[in-house]
């Protein structure tokens, strides 16, 4: 819904409450976002039903300002922070199960005791800081000195981390440190789970929210810090409406509460270091940073394991220890080429090549179509179809047959879908005394296991040819994050495999150099008018129809001719739907955001005639 209704409520009743309400035939719930006002001349008022449960009336104002800020409803925006609730059954169970934390450190570095001192003197009056530092530089313990600090004062903590597989390790180590006072919220657990953990939260059982993105959305009572951990990472960013990005809502609900922001990272974005206060913890903490080297693929004869991999795989078989490799596809090979007439086997309704899994069918990635993989091309009739390049289950198979003595560990999409998997790869790695963990980027994001002597990012170049003005800035994230897994308790390696050894991301990130990439990273964004310098508003539409889409963008364009507009271009074709966007940059997103908006809405009869939708996308992570 785009408006508020009015209802009557009983005496002390307040902004926040969430209600029962009849409307029209239907039963339905609401959010009281605004007491002692007026009926609408003629509107006879209905009374609710009855209030439901409290929200802090901060969080209301936290998901108006979403709803204007991101360009949608005030209703969906106000489901995130008042989700409905099933009734209690039974007693409550355990929502996530935690790997072993580490025991609390006998000193603090000067860097460290210095970062907790001023998150400390900030508690109470609020501010906004960046905690930079290398892998293994201590930033969870500032995370959970900074956390026991508010809760000495009486407030609550929320701390993100980016993706659902880092929640055991992370809950592991504040458990050991707050023991049942954590809770726990993430879009994995069922309702009943989330229902009872929400409980936790708000008897004031569990004063520390632990959780993905929506745990920013956690009703924390008296919120004093709020941590983001590796906030590089692009998963912050939601991709259905509404469009928010958790970094962002972070920063605007601790200016509501008055609270405290910190966003932590070995590798920041450009965008946290040029705005925020930076807190700096210096080098790693006992170990010094691995030794990088770059491998020139072009002159080597095996792939995906060159021989420099494969003598330092070698090693870890003979003498014990574990790996990390990184290869950021899923399935076996990502095409299927017949040698005799060129053509690839191609998913029908995507404009991608279909990637053959170890299951013999063929699967697009984006729509989720499936075939049998052919036996002869289905186009000539040859039988020279070659599988070219590398997914995570040819690794996995690749390494059965050169060092058969390592347990192979593979953790990506498809071995993480099933409850309770994930957990278990991470702790059989945890686990082994001979080992290689392979995998997407999920294996690059924060994991801290002892003994890791070797990280290796097998293709460095997946994504450095992406049309996005970001493709630099994640690999260099990637591969140096993945450099961070090895060596925090020994001397470490780092490989890293390529066909462009001289690509800048690779060097800056050869020589640990953050401050380096982020100075030129800055230099160039500053001179193209990119984050963060200014905002972009992305307007994707798609139709069935090809010329459909980019026809109603450029009729878009011409109604926002005051601003600096890049297209419209072509997109990919996806789930038979032809796609193009239009870029905007501009000083004002909101203000642009509503203006396209109103547009659309105008456009709104003639669209649903053409079969046409768009979306309208402020501060996009990924063109």
């Amino acid at each position: 819904m785009a408006r508020p209704f009015t209802y009557e409520v009983p005496e002390g009743t307040g902004k926040g409450a969430v209600v029962a309400v009849r409307f029209g035939r239907a039963a339905q719930r609401g959010v009281v976002t605004e007491t002692g006002v007026e009926a609408p001349p003629g509107v006879t008022v209905a009374a609710i039903e009855h209030v439901l449960y409290e929200l802090p009336p901060a969080l209301v104002e936290l998901a108006l300002w979403i709803a204007d800020y991101y360009g949608s409803t005030p209703a969906r925006a106000l489901e995130l922070v008042a989700p409905k609730l099933r009734t209690r059954r039974g007693e409550r169970r355990p929502a996530s199960v935690a790997l072993a934390g580490e025991p609390r450190p006998e000193r603090l570095t000067q860097p460290q005791q210095d970062a907790i001192e001023r998150l400390r003197a900030a508690l109470g009056e609020g501010g906004h800081f960046l905690l930079a530092g290398p892998t293994g530089s201590g930033k969870t313990e500032v995370y959970l000195q900074a956390c026991a600090a508010a809760l000495e004062l009486g407030l609550g903590a929320i701390v993100l981390v980016p993706e659902i597989a880092l929640t055991p390790q992370t809950l592991g180590r504040f458990r050991a440190r707050f023991g049942d006072r954590i809770a726990v919220l993430h879009s994995a657990l069922t309702e009943a789970e989330r229902r009872d953990e929400r409980e936790r939260v708000v008897s004031g059982e569990a004063p520390i929210v632990l959780g993905a993105r929506s745990a920013v959305f956690a009703p924390v009572a008296r919120l004093g810090l709020i941590c983001i951990d590796e906030e590089h990472d692009a998963s912050y960013k939601q991709e259905s409406d509404p469009r928010y990005d958790a970094r962002t809502v972070a920063a605007k609900r601790a200016a509501l509460e008055g609270a405290v922001a910190v966003y932590g990272s070995a590798t920041p974005r450009p965008e946290s270091w040029e705005r925020l206060e930076r807190l700096q913890l210096g080098g790693r903490l006992g170990a010094p940073m691995p030794s990088v080297r770059i491998v020139d693929l072009r002159r080597e004869a095996g792939y995906p394991l060159s021989a420099p991999l494969l003598l330092e795989l070698g090693r870890i078989s003979e003498q014990g220890g574990k790996a990390i490799l990184l290869l950021n596809r899923r399935g076996l090979v990502p095409a299927l080429h017949c040698r005799a007439c060129g053509a690839s086997r191609r998913c029908s309704l995507c404009d991608v090549a279909l990637t053959l899994h170890a299951d013999r069918l063929l699967h697009c990635h984006h729509c989720g179509y499936s075939e049998p993989a052919p036996e002869a091309c289905p186009d000539c009739g040859s039988s020279e179809l070659a599988r070219i390049g590398a997914g995570t289950q040819r690794l996995e198979a690749e390494l059965a047959k050169h060092v058969p003595e390592l347990e192979r560990i593979r953790l990506d999409a498809d071995t993480a879908a099933h409850r309770g998997a994930l957990h278990e790869a991470l702790a059989r790695f945890a686990a082994s005394d001979r080992a290689v963990l392979v995998g997407t980027q999920m294996v690059a994001k924060g994991h801290h296991f002892p003994g890791v002597s070797l990280a290796a990012v097998v293709d460095a170049d997946t994504g450095l040819g992406l049309p996005d003005f970001r493709a630099e800035e994640r690999t260099f994230q990637l591969v140096t994050q993945l450099a961070g897994r090895s060596g925090r308790d020994a001397p470490g390696k780092v490989i890293v495999q390529t066909f462009q050894p001289d690509a800048r991301p690779l060097a800056f990130a050869a020589r640990h150099d953050v401050a380096g990439f982020l100075a030129e990273e800055l230099a160039r964004r500053r001179e193209l008018g990119y984050p963060p310098f200014r905002h972009l508003v992305s307007i994707v539409a798609s139709g069935s129809e090809p010329a459909a889409p980019a026809r109603l963008l450029g009729e878009l364009r011409d109604g926002l001719a005051a601003e600096e507009v890049l297209g419209p271009a072509p997109l990919l074709r996806r789930r038979g739907r032809h796609r193009a966007q239009l870029l905007a940059k501009t000083d004002h997103p909101r203000a642009l955001a509503s203006r396209a908006a109103r547009l659309l809405e105008a456009a709104t009869p003639a669209m649903r005639r053409a079969g046409i939708t768009a979306v309208v996308d402020v501060d996009p992570q990924s063109l």
